[in-house]
């Protein structure tokens, strides 16, 4: 049942970050870039840990998971502050 969860918070992160990169090629608001982007590496994110857990058990993952969405984060982050100015 946890790997169904994990594959279905991956598509759904990707499913948002095609909206919102779809959403952005029609109205060119920068901030919408910025949240698809994040979205984007969060759904990398999600496939690393389900290549974490179901394909590679025997290697750990984490660190690069965190950064993955650290990163993610940080571009929502920058995006935000972008916009502020």
């Amino acid at each position: 049942m946890g790997s169904a969860i994990y594959i279905l918070c991956m598509l759904t992160s990707l499913a948002c970050a095609g909206l919102l990169v779809r959403s952005y090629l029609a109205t060119h608001h920068r901030l919408l870039f910025w949240s698809g982007l994040c979205f984007a590496g969060l759904a990398i994110s999600n496939l690393m840990l389900v290549l974490d857990l179901m394909v590679f058990p025997d290697i750990d993952m984490s660190s690069w998971r965190l950064a993955i969405s650290t990163g993610a984060t940080a571009l929502l982050v920058f995006g935000l502050i972008w916009e502020e100015k």
